[in-house]
């Protein structure tokens, strides 16, 4: 097979399964429950493979299984580690005989890069029908060459014991997602190898083509989180006809609540006058405190200094997606301690503070990072 049949092989697979792909994906992405991408992945795949020869490639089809683990770090791109193997089968012309046919055995191992051109092109991070463009390299390693060495047909090219061959890939899968966690896929490849692979020279690459269906178990995705949307109440309008005294105590009363609401940002403003607020973030399963982190306790320390009333609450806290409860009480404890004995070493009576620690109960902001830390909060008390 020349280059020229290989290219088109692989062009007219990577059409036939774009086109079925793209007439048959529908975007599912807003009814998961769980973010398309990281996941990680196993897969087993069973099918066929020929190795280009002297004779007819459909004479040297023989059976092949792959195993793969690998994962999709976006909606767009993965990588896999891909290990292919069983019987491979080459063949000699030999002038006024029947072709002779030998089997060998061989195993490749290459590293893929997966690509989602469904993902890639269109406007949704998930399809149920995905197509794959696949590209890696790798190692091939090939044994048992006895069918032709003990024929006695064997050329100066043929290998006896073994033979170890590069194998570069190229290739495309049409993933079809069954589910959360499992989907089935068909695939198809050409493999560029060492001349010599089987047994003969060309001058050129050793081609073997692979066609495989499979199954892949998907897994360790992350959980959605779902905005809940905001309803705005609609506003009733006045009937002064039918109800005039419940539309001016209507009134009257949204007066006292635009009255109040204005005393009360008030006093939030002239409170937030006389406090500060400082974040000491720390390192995942660590209380020390970070050298980043010391400017803002000296901040605390000043301002404690100028504000010789005020007194300060320090709340430890610890994230939850690591650790488990035990632990992170005694991390958010020592985090809240550690930064007290910082503020009382630096000359402050101790008197003035107040320790707490929330443990892994309360994430202030949210995410794990920023809930790995404590909290001052320091004020003048209410008279």
């Amino acid at each position: 097979m020349n280059m020229l049949k290989m290219k088109t092989f692989l062009a007219t697979a990577v059409m036939a399964l774009g086109l079925y792909g793209t007439a048959s994906a529908q975007s599912a992405a807003d009814k998961l429950d769980y973010k398309p991408a990281p996941y990680m992945f196993i897969g087993l795949q069973g099918g066929v493979q020929a190795t280009y020869a002297e004779v007819s490639l459909s004479k040297l089809v023989t059976p092949t299984a792959s195993f793969s683990l690998g994962a999709f770090l976006t909606p767009a791109v993965g990588v896999r580690l891909n290990v292919n193997g069983m019987w491979n089968k080459s063949g000699l012309e030999i002038a006024g005989q029947p072709d002779f046919k030998y089997k060998y055995k061989y195993v490749n191992t290459n590293i893929d890069l997966l690509l989602n051109l469904s993902t890639m092109l269109g406007k949704e991070d998930y399809y149920r029908m995905n197509v794959y463009l696949i590209a890696g390299i790798g190692l091939n390693y090939a044994w048992e060459n006895k069918d032709l060495i003990n024929s006695g047909y064997a050329s100066p090219f043929a290998w006896k014991d073994d033979q170890l061959s590069h194998n570069a890939r190229i290739g495309a899968m049409l993933d079809y997602n069954l589910s959360k966690h499992w989907s089935a896929n068909l695939e198809v490849s050409a493999n560029a190898l060492s001349d010599r692979y089987n047994s003969q020279r060309h001058s050129s690459e050793d081609w073997q083509f692979i066609a495989q269906v499979g199954l892949a178990y998907k897994f360790g995705f992350s959980k959605k989180v779902h905005t809940a949307p905001i309803v705005v109440a609609p506003i009733e309008e006045y009937n002064d006809d039918k109800n005039a005294e419940a539309a001016h105590a209507r009134m009257l009363a949204e007066q006292a609540a635009r009255r109040k609401a204005a005393e009360e940002a008030a006093a939030r403003a002239a409170l937030a006058a006389e406090t500060t607020q400082k974040d000491i973030f720390f390192t995942i399963g660590s209380a020390e405190i970070r050298e980043s982190e010391a400017p803002k306790i000296q901040e605390v320390v000043e301002w404690l200094q100028g504000h010789p009333d005020a007194v300060a609450t320090i709340t430890g806290h610890a994230d939850a997606g690591t650790g488990n409860p035990t632990v992170n009480a005694r991390h958010a404890k020592n985090r809240a301690e550690n930064v007290a004995k910082a503020i009382v070493d630096a000359g402050i009576d101790a008197t003035r503070l107040t320790v707490e620690s929330k443990g892994d109960t309360v994430m202030p902001y949210g995410d794990n990072e920023k809930s790995r830390v404590a909290i001052v909060l320091a004020g003048t008390p209410k008279q």
